[in-house]
């Protein structure tokens, strides 16, 4: 199978760039009742790169997964990505890698985000920053799927509206896509439950990241929007969102900066699994996936 990828440049021009899919043919269930979407939570660090190598391909193949998501901007160490991280990740199944506010952390970043269309950061930062906020994908039988990715602004930097920075991204895609995704990467629970709520009925479903605490709010809002708060984390079970629990601890016990790292140990692999009706396109389920493995 074969990705078309749709880049809505300045003055509303449309390129259209070819995409090999990562997925090794795992979409063998499209054309049956649901078309399967799999948000994978933050991936933190080697142990969340190995949950995600370990595990993704698994799930791919037992749920018949069409098309992966993932945020990935804890990937480097905990801070950032980088090119041979993002390449891994691409080689793994997933279609479509999204970042948040560690997205600069890793400066490799600055040298491939411009040319890399499937690593997106969030939307409301300065039009000047590298990089794209939201692009269109061909997903399995064609269908248009525009993933949009934002950050919110309550405790983390005060960057552009999301609010806005959706609507206007909503506007410029009127029209070009079958599926709207939204990785809303935020700090409070009260922001992202009003995105959701904002744009229930004007898109496919809205993935709450950052918290790295998987939440048991999954649900389908009244005029259709599938939501969840948080994803959740992929990477070290054992930890404190993905750090040793002793530094963090002293940290809180002391007042003091210290070193953060990310953990070792057994791993585990967070993810939201969206079932669409594959004739209306309309969401049917959403459910929450939790794996865990023993080092």
């Amino acid at each position: 199978m074969r990705s078309l990828f749709f880049l809505p440049p300045p003055k509303n021009k449309v390129v259209v760039i070819k995409l090999k899919s990562g997925n090794n043919g795992a979409n063998n269930s499209f054309g049956g009742n649901y078309m399967k979407i799999l948000m994978v939570g933050d991936i933190v660090g080697r142990p969340g790169r190995k949950a995600a190598a370990d595990l993704l391909p698994l799930i791919i193949q037992e749920h018949g997964v069409d098309f992966v998501i993932a945020n990935g901007e804890n990937a480097a160490g905990g801070r950032g990505i980088n090119r041979e991280i993002t390449d891994e990740f691409l080689r793994q199944g997933i279609e479509v890698i999204t970042m948040g506010n560690h997205v600069w952390d890793n400066r490799e970043i600055l040298s491939f985000i411009d040319q890399e269309p499937r690593l997106l950061r969030p939307a409301n930062y300065p039009d000047d920053c590298p990089g794209q906020g939201y692009n269109i994908f061909h997903g399995p039988a064609g269908r248009r799927i525009a993933v949009i990715n934002v950050s919110g602004r309550v405790f983390l930097a005060n960057l552009d509206c999301p609010f806005r920075t959706v609507d206007y991204i909503l506007k410029r895609i009127e029209n070009q896509a079958d599926i709207v995704l939204v990785d809303f990467h935020a700090e409070a629970t009260s922001e992202k439950q009003a995105m959701g709520w904002y744009l229930d009925g004007r898109v496919t479903a809205v993935f709450g990241t950052h918290t790295h605490v998987q939440t048991a709010d999954e649900i389908i809002l009244p005029a259709g929007t599938a939501y969840i708060t948080d994803v959740g984390m992929t990477g070290p079970w054992h930890s404190i969102l993905g750090v040793k629990t002793s530094q963090v601890i002293k940290r809180f016990l002391t007042q003091r900066p210290g070193p953060f790292e990310i953990a070792a140990g057994p791993i585990q692999l967070n993810a939201v699994l969206l079932e669409l009706d594959d004739t209306t396109l309309k969401p049917v389920s959403i459910s929450r996936i939790m794996h865990r493995v023993e080092a």
